[in-house]
């Protein structure tokens, strides 16, 4: 049975941070494709210093263009409205039927489940990776759920490999890993103070910011 992994998110910009996320995922899940869903309008985040969705599809694309793996997908954007995480999985189950779907995010916004639309039933519907991220305890994950998903939960390495068992006893996975220390909005600052950005993004993304002046003020 073939192994998907999604990556939802605002992707504003996508930066490396994601990209050694999906990197090392895939490698100790043994996906054969890993999805990058950017949302058209996330629910939980305000949308002022957000680009068009086009434009983050865009670099999303350019991002991945020699990842045969990785694939970028359009599944929220075109849906237009508010991405909520269990109408997409539930697009993606029907494209995938056969497939065990495995659902990529930080611990940061994982620790913010309980406010997500029907999310015992997201729960239900996938395996959850849960990724360490700077400032913040991977073991929190465990304080906002009941019991019986607790029960459930198992931490692994980064250098560690999903074994066939753990698939049986397990359904959400918290990986503690070495984060690349980037976030989007340390990205947008730099780029309205006219500074590099270049260790934090592929080459293509950063050129493609710079030549449609995204994430500038409006009067620069």
């Amino acid at each position: 049975m073939e192994r998907i992994g999604i990556l939802g998110g605002t992707f504003n910009p996508i930066h490396m941070g994601h990209l050694k996320v999906a990197d090392t995922v895939q490698r100790s899940f043994y996906l054969r494709k890993l999805l990058f869903v950017p949302s058209y309008i996330p629910p939980h985040k305000e949308s002022s210093d957000i680009a068009a969705p086009s434009d983050r599809l865009k670099m999303v694309e350019l991002a991945l263009a020699s990842s045969p793996r990785f694939i970028p997908s359009s599944i929220e954007i075109r849906a237009k409205g508010k991405s909520y995480s269990i109408l997409t999985l539930k697009k993606l189950k029907k494209l995938y039927p056969q497939a065990l779907i495995f659902f990529i995010l930080g611990i940061d916004a994982f620790l913010e489940i309980d406010t997500w639309k029907e999310y015992r039933k997201v729960l239900q519907q996938c395996f959850f990776i849960i990724v360490s991220r700077p400032g913040y305890r991977l073991e929190d994950a465990r304080s906002v759920l009941e019991e019986n998903y607790r029960e459930r939960m198992v931490e692994l390495s980064e250098s560690e490999r999903i074994r066939e068992d753990m698939l049986q006893a397990y359904r959400l996975f918290l990986l503690s890993m070495n984060s690349i220390d980037v976030a989007s909005t340390e990205i947008r600052e730099k780029i309205r103070r006219g500074e590099s950005v270049r260790e934090m993004v592929p080459q293509a993304v950063e050129k493609y910011i710079l030549e449609h002046r995204l994430y500038r003020n409006e009067n620069d």
